[in-house]
């Protein structure tokens, strides 16, 4: 018998993209209007280096301090990645079920898919919850208010319904609003680091921004270098870089809405780490530059020593400016933090990884979306960030949890990729010879700092300090090794009609080996050839 592959009609009409998708076994719903620039942005746009660093330099200046900031920012900065050409929502977990055998395919596409679930769900937390502590900030600049822990939740809440808007109602402008958003950053990040240098009254030495350490971890006084050691500190102190470099995977998640997504996600995902680490570690030197007295920075009454630098270098109105530029960025950033989101959950519940899968599969006829998924990721950001209301580190917690569910979820395909090597076949964009060690290198940094990222951040733990990312991942490892051997195992399947697609090992563009599906029903078997 000859092999033949299942597409859809769209081969015949030359749309290679679709033909891609369709060899993998999925029919084209989504609305494939993205380029390589907009790939790009909606990565740069979710790492968003003003949003990582601007959230997160409180956490650095006290955990760490300017040595483990900047050295922990190169070392993780590094690109450590390895990349495969199959374009499709689902991202990570379809990789994983590609990359091991048949026989594991499911599994290993299930627990992936829910350690990504985990990340997408928490790095939305964090983003939307960063901006609404800075909405909070600015509020108080010339005024009398003092928001609270109600307030900040309240602002949270309208970030997250105006940002599941524009997801479902303005799917149609995603691709001129991400123009908007790459520019955002870029411009924005410049104007920064210009503003706050060269209005800055006295600058701090290079001895203090490459050299000063500090131990601010300790709630009575004795940090964490006292009870344990100064490395403690600096393993903790690096999930500011790790978490502010993450989220790259959006541009798998935008595949099957990118054309020449083969080649244009990878490149999407290469640019975007680079072009970000680059900006961010120039953008976080200004502002150790600019610090004027690192004690009132730290406690400074705005509650954020970032809004205190622009206070100290720009004043009041200036600063007004910049807090602007940072909350701008935060806000594109969870915009697209929620649409990747959705789209992986939509791929996940295609494949029916999640419950209500046949209810969150669906696609909106009319906006070409995954609406359901959309204030489905709305819904459960929003929850996971309601801990902050009796938490005082509940926004490094979520970090971590977030830091720790997307690297897991690379983790796992790229320690697949290692363990088959004999069996790993290149995509169109690959690592040449130094994809086996880098490969290599990635896993073994990836179980670290999952073990880092869920130790105590303050001392001494209790309710208040306590980091609870070790709570919700170990939610998600019970729920879906559990539910797997209890239920799972005899039904879920995972992406496995891509896998014999792909072992058959027939171009896809060759009409000889085409046979059309008559998509009318979706569930329906019946097959006409050509």
């Amino acid at each position: 018998m000859s092999s033949r592959v299942v597409v859809t009609d769209a081969i015949l009409d030359g749309d290679r993209d679709e033909a891609e998708l369709a060899r993998m076994g999925y029919k084209q719903e989504l609305r494939r209007d993205f380029g390589l620039l907009q790939n790009f942005g909606v990565s740069f746009s979710i790492i968003s280096i003003i949003t990582g660093v601007s959230s997160t330099f409180a956490y650095g200046l006290s955990t760490g301090g300017p040595v483990v900031m900047v050295w922990g920012w190169a070392v993780v900065g590094t690109p450590s990645i390895t990349l495969h050409a199959h374009p499709t929502s689902g991202g990570p977990y379809f990789w994983a079920a590609m990359l091991c055998k048949p026989e594991h395919a499911a599994f290993a596409s299930w627990i992936t898919g829910w350690f990504n679930f985990l990340g997408q769900v928490a790095v939305t937390t964090s983003i939307n919850f960063g901006c609404a502590t800075f909405i909070s900030t600015l509020a108080t600049f010339n005024t009398t208010f003092v928001p609270d822990a109600k307030t900040t939740i309240g602002i949270y809440a309208a970030v997250v319904v105006a940002e599941g808007l524009i997801n479902t109602f303005g799917v149609h402008l995603l691709r001129y609003l991400n123009n908007v958003s790459i520019w955002w950053h870029a411009i924005g990040t410049f104007a920064i680091i210009i503003a706050v240098l060269a209005a800055a009254p006295t600058h701090q030495t290079a001895q203090f921004v490459f050299q000063t350490f500090v131990d601010g971890t300790g709630v009575d006084g004795v940090g964490w270098s006292v009870r344990a050691s100064p490395g403690y500190v600096v393993v903790v102190g690096i999930l500011m870089a790790q978490y502010s470099l993450s989220g790259f995977d959006a541009s798998a998640h935008m595949s099957e809405e990118t054309r020449n997504a083969a080649t244009a996600g990878p490149i999407g995902i290469v640019t975007s780490i680079g072009v970000s680490a680059i900006l961010g570690w120039c953008l976080m030197i200004s502002l150790l530059f600019s610090i004027q007295d690192l004690e009132s920075t730290v406690s400074s009454a705005t509650g954020q020593p970032i809004a205190q630098i622009f206070l100290d270098t720009v004043h009041e109105k200036g600063a007004i400016v910049l807090m602007v530029i940072v909350i701008g960025a935060m806000f594109w950033c969870g915009t697209f933090s929620i649409t990747s989101n959705s789209r992986m959950m939509y791929a996940f519940a295609r494949d029916g990884g999640i419950p209500g899968h046949k209810f969150f599969q669906k696609v909106d006829a009319k906006w070409k979306s995954p609406v359901r998924t959309v204030w489905l990721a709305c819904t459960l950001s929003f929850i996971l960030g309601l801990p902050s209301l009796g938490s005082s580190v509940a926004f490094s917690a979520v970090t971590s949890i977030s830091t720790i569910g997307l690297y897991t979820s690379y983790g796992i395909p790229i320690a697949l990729r290692v363990i088959y090597a004999s069996q790993f076949v290149r995509g169109p964009f690959h690592l040449g010879a130094l994809s086996f060690p880098v490969a290599t290198t990635a896993v073994v940094w990836i179980c670290f700092i999952t073990i880092a990222f869920v130790l105590p951040e303050e001392n001494p733990v209790d309710s208040q300090t306590l980091n609870y990312a070790v709570v919700a991942v170990g939610i998600v490892m019970t729920y879906s090794l559990g539910f797997w051997l209890l239920s799972a195992r005899k039904w879920f399947t995972g992406p496995v009609q891509q896998i014999a697609a792909e072992g058959m090992g027939v171009d896809v563009l060759d009409p000889a080996a085409v046979v059309v599906v008559n998509h009318s029903d979706k569930d329906s078997d019946e097959k006409k050839s050509v």
